[in-house]
C-alpha cells in the first residue's frame, strides 16, 4: 500500500514520543503507523534562518519537521492565518485585519514547505493536508511538478460566500484549493458555502455524485464529520474518576450540581455569552444559588496576539463580578482557570458534572461535545447545552440546542438540564451515543483516505 504523507501546521514534539491527544493526532497517527509514512510540518521553534527539515524516525513514522523565521512566523501565522482566515471563517469580520505583506507571507511560506516536502516524496505517495494555514500547499506542490494525489481537510468551518468576500484575496484562494483532489469539510453546510461560491461566483459546477469543476480542475468535495472513540473515552472516564484532583473537585461540590465547560481561550468560543447566561440563571432562578457551580477551563492560545489579551482580561474581570456579587463564603460560583489539565483528568470531570455547556458562537465541529457525551455514566448521564453553530450539531440529537446569543435562552437551558428527570436524561444519551459510534474518528479517518486513494495520478501540467 502506497504510504501516506500528512502535512499540518504543527507536528507534536516528537521527544515526548507521540503527538499530543487532540483529534488530528489521534486521528492520523494510526494510519501512518500501520502503511507507513511521513508527518510533516512547523515545529513550533522560532529560528534565527530556515533549515532543512530535522528528521526522526519512530517505527513506521517519520516525523519531518521545520522551524520558521521570526517574519515567516509573523506574516505566515500570526498574520494572514490568524488574524485574516481565522476570524472570517467564524463569522467576525469585525475582528479581520488584512496587510498584502502578510499575506505573501502566507504564500511563501506555503511555497517553502512545499519545496521541502518534495524532496522527500516518492512516486506512490499520497498526499493529506490539513487546516486553513496551508489552503495554497497543493497549488505550490503542482508548480514543482508532483502529480501525487493530494487531499485537503478543513477543521474550522467555511463560511457562505458572503462573508468569504471581505476577505479580499478570497478568489484567489478558492482556485488553490481547487488544486486538491479531494476537498472535506465538517459539515454538509460547509459543503453548501463552498459549492455556492463555485457556482455563484466563478461559474464553477457540481454534479451529482459530489464532484466539484472550477479553474480546469475537478475535485471530490464532501462532508467528512469528525469523531472520537466513544468507548475508549468512556473508558478513560471511569478510570480516572477516582484519582485525587477529580475526588477533590467532587468533593468540593458538596453535594451541588457540576456545570463543565472547556474551550481554548479563543473569541469564537463564547465565553463572554456564557457566564453571562450563568448570571442571569443565578438571578433569574433564585433557588440555584448555592446549588450549582460552573468550572471553566481554557488554557490560553496565541498569547502573543493582542485580541487574545483583551479577552483573557475581560472574561477574568467578568468573573470576578459575578463571584463578587453572589459567592458566600462556602461557594464560588464561577471556578475560571487558565490552565491546561491531562486529557484522561478532563474525561473524569465531564463524566463527574450534571451539565455540560458547550456553546460556541461558531466552531467547524467541538469535539468537546462529543467527548462529554461519551464521558458520562449511561445509568446517571449528564445533559449537553449545545450551541447551533457548532458543527456537532448535526449528530447531537439528544442535547438541548441554544443560539449562543441569546443568553436568556442559554440561562433556561441550564435550569431544564438541572432539573431534568433521570428518564430523559438516559434517552438523550443513547440517541446520541448512537452516531458517535457509527461515525468514530477511525470512519472519518478511513474514509476521506478511501476517497484519496481512488483518485487516480494527474498527468503533470
Amino acid at each position: 500500500m502506497s504510504r501516506l504523507i500528512v502535512v499540518s501546521n504543527r507536528v507534536a514534539p516528537t521527544s515526548e514520543g507521540r503527538p499530543a491527544a487532540g483529534g488530528l493526532a489521534i486521528g492520523v497517527l494510526d494510519a501512518l503507523q500501520e502503511t507507513g509514512g511521513v508527518w510533516f510540518g512547523w515545529s513550533g521553534d522560532i529560528v534565527a534562518e530556515a533549515a532543512p527539515p530535522h528528521i526522526e524516525l519512530r517505527s513506521k513514522v517519520t516525523y519531518a519537521t521545520v522551524g520558521l523565521t521570526r517574519r515567516d512566523y509573523d506574516q505566515y501565522y500570526r498574520g494572514f492565518s490568524n488574524a485574516t482566515l481565522w476570524p472570517a471563517f467564524h463569522y467576525r469580520n469585525d475582528l479581520l485585519r488584512y496587510d498584502r505583506q502578510e499575506y505573501a507571507g502566507y504564500n511563501r511560506v506555503n511555497e517553502s514547505l512545499a519545496r521541502q516536502l518534495v524532496a522527500l516524496l516518492e512516486p506512490d505517495d499520497i498526499i493529506w493536508v490539513h487546516d486553513y494555514h496551508l489552503i495554497p500547499f497543493a497549488q505550490a506542490c503542482r508548480r514543482l511538478g508532483v502529480t501525487n494525489p493530494i487531499g485537503f481537510f478543513l477543521h474550522i468551518p467555511f463560511p457562505a460566500p458572503e462573508v468569504l468576500y471581505t476577505v479580499p484575496p478570497h478568489r484567489e484562494l478558492i482556485e488553490a484549493l481547487m488544486q486538491y483532489d479531494v476537498i472535506g469539510f465538517q459539515t454538509t453546510a460547509d459543503v453548501q458555502s463552498f459549492n455556492d461560491y463555485i457556482v455563484r461566483d466563478v461559474g464553477g459546477k457540481v454534479d451529482a455524485q459530489g464532484r466539484t469543476s472550477a479553474f480546469g480542475r475537478r475535485a471530490r468535495v464532501a462532508a467528512y464529520p469528525i469523531g472520537v472513540y466513544p468507548d475508549a473515552i468512556a473508558a478513560s472516564a471511569r478510570d480516572y474518576s477516582n484519582r485525587r484532583l477529580v475526588a477533590k473537585v467532587r468533593d468540593s461540590m458538596r453535594g451541588r450540581a457540576l456545570i463543565m465547560s472547556v474551550d481554548r481561550l479563543d473569541y469564537s468560543k463564547g465565553l463572554g455569552e456564557r457566564f453571562a447566561a450563568f448570571e442571569r440563571l443565578l438571578q433569574t432562578s433564585p433557588g440555584m444559588q448555592e446549588r450549582v457551580s460552573l468550572v471553566q477551563i481554557a488554557p490560553p492560545t496565541r498569547s502573543d496576539v493582542s485580541t487574545y489579551q483583551k479577552i483573557r482580561q475581560s472574561l477574568e474581570a467578568q468573573a470576578g463580578r459575578i463571584n463578587g456579587r453572589f459567592a458566600q463564603l462556602d461557594w464560588t460560583p464561577i471556578q475560571y482557570l487558565n490552565r491546561k489539565y491531562e486529557r484522561n483528568v478532563l474525561m473524569a470531570l465531564f463524566r463527574a458534572s450534571q451539565v455540560g455547556f458547550v456553546t460556541p458562537l461558531r466552531d467547524g465541529m467541538n469535539l468537546v461535545a462529543k467527548e462529554y457525551v461519551s464521558s458520562q455514566d449511561p445509568d446517571d448521564p449528564g445533559v449537553l447545552v449545545l450551541s447551533q453553530f457548532a458543527g456537532a450539531i448535526e449528530e447531537m440529537s439528544g442535547a438541548l440546542v441554544v443560539n449562543p446569543f441569546d443568553v436568556a435562552q442559554m440561562s433556561e437551558a441550564l435550569e431544564r438540564a438541572l432539573t431534568m428527570p433521570l428518564p430523559e436524561r438516559q434517552s438523550r444519551y443513547r440517541d446520541m451515543m448512537v452516531p458517535l459510534r457509527r461515525n468514530n474518528l477511525s470512519v472519518w479517518r478511513d474514509t476521506f483516505l478511501v476517497d484519496l486513494r481512488r483518485v487516480k495520478r494527474k498527468p503533470a501540467n
